[in-house]
């Protein structure tokens, strides 16, 4: 596999909505692939589509520490949503910078696995903020516009 470029906040892709995928496609499950890649080497946790110059409806999550459970959703879709928390977020598209963001404690999400199976994901906390962040991206909506206050710049943290 490879590793993509990761489009940065101003990149107009960023903005717009993704389309469907119909059918695995030999080109889409070499995408899958290589966003798990590029969010693994990036040392992210989520990371969608368009965040790549693709306009699908592909996302991949893997909020565990050892970083060996990778989600792909494609064509995901918000289920459920309950509960809150309020808490730093940060992009991988809005590179050193984080701010505070609400969002529902709890998410359920109807999508298709990589050979195109329906599944259910039901996630909390963490996972929970990942599945809402990622699925907003694939609708052109990055975190920036939600958050709370201003962002705050974390490239002095990363650098020490």
């Amino acid at each position: 596999m490879a590793i993509r470029k990761i489009r940065k906040i101003g990149d107009e892709i960023l903005e717009h909505a993704t389309k469907p995928v119909k059918f695995m496609t030999p080109r889409t499950s070499i995408l899958i692939g290589d966003m798990l890649d590029t969010m693994y080497e990036a040392g992210g946790v989520g990371l969608a589509a368009p965040q790549v110059g693709v306009l699908k409806q592909v996302v991949v999550i893997d909020v565990t520490e050892e970083g060996n459970n990778p989600i792909v959703l494609i064509n995901p879709e918000i289920l459920e949503l309950s509960g809150e928390q309020t808490g730093q977020e940060a992009c991988l598209s809005v590179p050193g910078k984080s701010g505070v963001v609400t969002r529902a404690n709890y998410a359920k999400v109807k999508a298709y696995d990589e050979h195109m199976k329906e599944i259910i994901v039901e996630g909390e906390d963490l996972l929970a903020r990942a599945l809402q962040h990622e699925i907003d991206h694939l609708s052109g909506i990055l975190y920036v516009s939600k958050v709370e206050g201003d962002l705050v710049d974390t490239s002095q943290e990363m650098a020490e």
